[in-house]
């Protein structure tokens, strides 16, 4: 048995996971209100005791520690370098965690862990080559080449959501224009709609003097399914850039399967039947076998599982 946890922004989850990828027993701490990483890390510790409790209890044996981290992991020195939304920047996380329960442990990327969960016991269990892509509030994504994650020499690589793929009219929180993130996650969705009716574009879903204020990345998807005129736009031009960024991920690296995963993706065939037709016509090699497209499975679960079984694909 291996223990994954998934750290958020609000709350640390942990699970007890079976060599098949089967959660057999999960565990949450609330994190809201704590300040500094000291706190956290108690509270993380608190999270893992409770987890070992319950598998002595059981009779089970934990083999390794697995943790997925929403932002830059050394995998080497089990550091956290940066999570900006937890105000994190060279942590000892991963190291703090094997000296005092000793077992090997693990850290890797949220996005990184998600894809290695579909590919333990989702939409990609059984191909050796994939790429998942989460698309949320920004866009994230997990290579898998032979079965086995790359993340480059310096284990930086994989940021598929700040691939430039176009102009935009916003700026990235990176710095850069043009980040495919701010084209097809759900905050670049709800910019793009706004501003259509800041334009003046016809739409029904909102009429006062806020404008889109309010209106989610589903209610878009809603109106546009519905024919709503600005949603419409808004989704059709998503649909455009993710293809394009799709199209260079396949032309790179000629996965078996792109997995998507996020809120974006619970459109479901609705997208992915746009996203596919905007990315067959960029491929270089339109001949032979054909890199599948499918909507990632696991949801809510993919982080315990994912980092749980990260000891696997390292």
């Amino acid at each position: 048995m291996r223990i994954g946890i998934d750290v958020g922004g609000m709350s640390f989850k942990g699970g007890i996971v079976n060599p098949e990828g089967e959660i057999l027993y999960t565990h949450v701490e609330s994190t809201a209100g704590l300040e500094g990483y000291a706190a956290m890390e108690e509270k993380l510790f608190i999270l893992v005791d409770q987890l070992l409790a319950k598998a002595k209890a059981q009779a089970w044996t934990i083999e390794s520690i697995g943790v997925g981290v929403p932002g830059l992991a050394d995998v080497e020195s089990n550091m956290v370098v940066y999570c900006t939304n937890l105000g994190w920047n060279n942590v000892p996380l991963g190291a703090h965690l094997k000296a005092r329960y000793g077992l090997p442990t693990f850290m890797d990327n949220d996005a990184t862990v998600a894809g290695i969960a579909e590919s333990a016991k989702g939409c990609t269990k059984g191909v050796a080559n994939s790429v998942f892509i989460t698309l949320g509030t920004g866009v994230g994504g997990g290579i898998i080449v032979n079965g086995k994650v790359t993340s480059g020499a310096h284990n930086k690589g994989s940021e598929i959501g700040h691939m430039i793929v176009g102009d935009n009219f916003y700026t990235c929180n990176c710095g850069n224009n043009g980040c495919l993130e701010t084209f097809a996650s759900a905050t670049a969705l709800m910019k793009d709609f706004q501003r259509r009716i800041e334009a003046g574009e016809a739409t029904a879903l909102c009429v006062d003097a806020n404008g889109a204020k309010g209106v989610t990345a589903k209610d878009i998807f809603d109106g546009a399914k519905a024919g709503d005129p600005a949603a419409e736009m808004s989704v059709t031009r998503l649909a455009k850039y993710l293809g394009i960024g799709l199209a260079n991920v396949v032309n790179m690296l000629d996965p078996e399967v792109i997995a998507l995963g996020g809120g974006v993706s619970k459109a479901g065939d609705f997208l992915l039947n746009q996203v596919e037709a905007e990315m067959r016509k960029r491929l270089v090699f339109k001949e032979g076998d054909q890199t599948r497209l499918e909507i990632a499975q696991l949801s809510n679960d993919a982080g315990i599982i994912g980092a749980a079984m990260l000891a696997n694909y390292k």
